[in-house]
């Protein structure tokens, strides 16, 4: 069993309106050194897979398939 998480963001240049209009609210409570703020998700999982590299590439299949979209996405897999 592994736990592992797997961090989606969205690709340098891709419009990322949550993360600009988050970047404007702190700017409006006061907090003016925060120059950019890039929104991520983040999917905890327990993986049941017999090796570490059967585990890598099942996720590898997860994001391809339907955890973010290679055109604009970026994935990162952690093993915990």
């Amino acid at each position: 069993m592994f736990a592992v998480e797997v961090k989606v963001g969205l690709k340098k240049g891709v419009s990322d309106p949550e993360g600009s209009n988050t970047r404007k609210s702190l700017e409006l409570l006061g907090y003016e050194e925060v120059k950019e703020v890039r929104s991520l998700k983040v999917y905890r999982m327990q993986i049941d897979a017999t090796s570490r590299e059967e585990a890598q590439k099942r996720l590898e299949e997860m994001c391809k398939r339907l955890l973010s979209n290679p055109v604009i996405n970026t994935h990162e897999i952690v093993f915990l």
